[in-house]
């Protein structure tokens, strides 16, 4: 048995294999409701034999969208919706599925990314954004509103209902975003908050309103459901977050029950300087899980099944996650399973497509 098709236990739940489908935004909600898209791209990624599918940023709140067309899990009406999108994919599938939860902060109230993604005015729809300080993520942008004590409060609150909502309709784990410049993650860097409280200033206290979120969210969920959190080991721009502290919070995280952290960068600053190769981020995800003892899930630009094959057995994460090369190739577990000799579950429908030279693959 491969690496990647070796089974994973966290907690109460037990996947198939190490192939994770990352979270990927899809822009086609309707007031926070799930629409027939996420059916159709959630029900076909539910074929492609990975381990996990964990669904798009889900907003806590409508502030927190990104976007207006953003999924979200705040009310009655949105939670119908999902558990209806969730209860008719599992009529055909037995993957798993997990959400991620998620504030936007000042990086909300933007147009659709292939309409150039600019800020959205309320006067045209958006809203004004809120954040740890009155930074606006670009420059030209207005300057959001700093949350006041209530406002902190009111957030981490709606984290918990969200995360209450994901569990009363049956979502198998909860991923935290912390990560890509989105509300926690600008808590986060000393390049978003600049604020003089107990949550500004020095790691301890930049670090409280994340680790106050993930408690609630931990104590408010089943023992038995896993909760990952989401990071971006380093914002890419000298004084800004970066690897160090990211251990430190990890390590936080640990102490406080975190069962995975799943390790990306950036997001937070338009200086970034990324340099981009193929699994450019797995010495981020590498040196978290040897210094921390956390399990650790890697991404970016892991496109070869040998070489996620690599990354597992040489310990330097625990599994791999996928995104846009899913997308692009949707059955990228199958033809993972046949390149590496190991098999992967398929529906019974899909059964007479195994190739004759693989009567292996299929299980």
């Amino acid at each position: 048995m491969s690496a990647l098709f070796t089974p994973w236990s966290l907690r109460g739940l037990t996947l198939d294999n190490r192939i994770v489908i990352a979270p990927m935004c899809q822009y086609s909600a309707r007031d926070g409701i799930a629409t027939d898209w996420h059916l159709m791209h959630l029900g076909n990624l539910a074929q492609s034999g990975a381990g996990l599918l964990i669904l798009e940023a889900t907003a806590v709140e409508p502030e927190g969208r990104i976007s207006p067309w953003d999924l979200g899990l705040w009310s009655d009406e949105t939670e119908s919706a999902l558990a209806d999108v969730v209860r008719r994919i599992r009529a055909w599938s037995p993957m798993p599925i997990g959400v991620q939860i998620a504030h936007a902060g000042r990086k909300a109230s933007v147009n659709y990314p292939w309409k150039g993604g600019g800020q959205i005015a309320p006067a045209d729809g958006g809203w004004l954004p809120s954040a740890p300080s009155a930074l606006p993520f670009n420059e030209k942008d207005p300057a959001p509103r700093a949350l006041d004590s209530d406002g902190l409060e009111r957030v981490k609150a709606a984290f918990v209902e969200t995360a209450r909502r994901a569990a009363r309709i049956g979502l198998d784990m909860i991923e935290i975003h912390a990560a890509h410049g989105y509300l926690l993650h600008q808590f986060l860097s000393p390049l978003s908050n600049q604020r003089t409280d107990a949550y500004g200033g020095v790691l301890e206290n930049r670090m409280r309103f994340p680790l106050e979120v993930f408690e609630a969210v931990r104590a408010a969920v089943p023992e038995t459901m896993p909760v990952f959190v989401r990071i971006s080991a380093t914002d890419w721009v000298e004084g800004g977050w970066d690897l160090d502290q990211s251990v430190v919070f990890a390590t936080e995280l640990k102490a406080r029950g975190l069962d995975v952290i799943h390790v990306s960068s950036g997001g937070l600053s338009p200086a970034q300087q990324i340099t981009i190769a193929p699994g450019y981020q797995v010495p981020f995800a590498d040196r978290i899980r040897a210094e921390t003892g956390l399990p650790t899930l890697a991404v970016g630009l892991i496109t070869e099944p040998a070489h996620a094959e690599e990354i597992l057995t040489s310990g330097k994460a625990d599994a791999i996650a996928l995104a846009r090369g899913i997308l692009y190739d949707p059955r990228w577990p199958w033809h993972a399973a046949a390149a590496l000799g190991d098999s992967v579950h398929a529906a019974n429908q899909y059964l007479r497509c195994q190739p004759s030279g693989l009567r292996h693959l299929f299980k």
